[in-house]
């Protein structure tokens, strides 16, 4: 019965990763392992993430822990009202010993790009991220310049502030493959916290984190999650949620296509994080909320009654049959 089962992709070295990775953050991460697998899901699945939560909940500590675990270039990049397109993107200096402008790389160039508090810059410097988001790709002075892979956007924000913050727009919000909430910590997890960790900086608890993922590693990985089995039942499966958003009562803007693409990809991804070489109908009920909940929008009067997006998702999920 064993060899049924089987799987028929060889997915032990994607775990071994997974497992080194995952253990290399929680030397200083207490708890937020949904987080952890969603970050590498992104990752193995070509996408960028958006992480909302209050200050003080690891957001940005995630994104660096994750970053020290890869031997890739990082960069960060704190978002300000003032921050130009320039700043992010790079900007052509005139060179005299030569007599032409010479492209000087922004902070955008790397493998892994942290934004903090993306929400704090006005829309032009927004806009500056469509093209390398989407395409990889940078268009300055009329020349291109592709992004070295892997590349991936790990943006932060806090939900409850508005003095000096702008909406993303709606069409920034599709490029990331997920939204997710990070909340507090159990009791359990906040002593567990205040024990390892009320001892240590930042600095320190950074240098205990070991590089296990190389560059080749990744493309590895992301070569095997291309070879995950998706059966076709679970392809309409997809649809049908992504059709039930657009006609929702409690929803003023459906999921496009792109968050269906998003969808299937993210869970190839996870069926092979969790050792499967096959996606279920329960890897795509996890995944829903997080690829969703930034790319559709609830009517106004839903939103004055206070009712959640996550909410109205997750009925949606419930009422599309599960195939069998």
């Amino acid at each position: 019965m064993d060899e049924v089962f089987k799987n028929r992709v060889d997915l032990s070295q994607l775990s071994e990763r997974v497992q080194q990775i995952k253990s290399e953050i929680a030397k200083v991460i207490v708890g937020q392992e949904a987080l952890v697998e969603l970050m590498i899901t992104a990752i193995f699945s070509r996408g960028h993430v958006l992480i909302e939560g209050v200050p003080g909940v690891a957001k940005t500590l995630a994104a660096k822990l994750l970053a020290k675990s890869i031997a890739a270039r990082f960069s960060r990049i704190q978002f300000t009202p003032d921050l130009m397109p320039s700043d992010v993107l790079g900007t052509s200096v005139f060179n005299p010993r030569t007599t032409e402008f010479e492209f000087r790389q922004g902070p955008v160039f790397a493998n892994l790009v942290l934004i903090d508090e993306i929400n704090r810059s006005p829309a032009k410097t927004q806009a500056a991220l469509f093209e390398v988001m989407e395409e990889r790709q940078v268009s300055v002075d009329g020349r291109t310049y592709s992004m070295n892979e892997p590349f991936m956007v790990l943006a932060t924000q806090n939900p409850i502030e508005q003095e000096g913050t702008y909406r993303l727009p709606e069409a920034q919000l599709d490029r990331f493959l997920f939204k997710i909430a990070v909340g507090y910590p159990t009791l359990e997890e906040e002593i567990r916290i205040l024990a390892e960790n009320g001892q240590q900086d930042q600095k320190e608890q950074l240098e205990r984190v070991n590089t296990v993922l190389t560059s080749a590693d990744i493309q590895m990985c992301r070569e095997l999650v291309r070879q995950i089995h998706v059966e076709d039942n679970l392809l309409s499966y997809i649809a049908r949620i992504a059709q039930e958003t657009r006609s929702n009562p409690a929803l003023y803007l459906g999921a496009s296509p792109r968050a269906s693409v998003s969808l299937l990809h993210a869970a190839r991804a996870l069926a092979a994080i969790r050792g499967r070489d096959f996606v279920t109908p329960e890897d795509i009920k996890t995944l829903a909320v997080p690829v969703l909940r930034h790319r559709v929008m609830l009517t106004p009067d839903k939103e004055m009654e206070g009712v959640q997006v996550d909410e109205i998702i997750r009925q949606i999920v419930n009422k599309v049959d599960v195939p069998r």
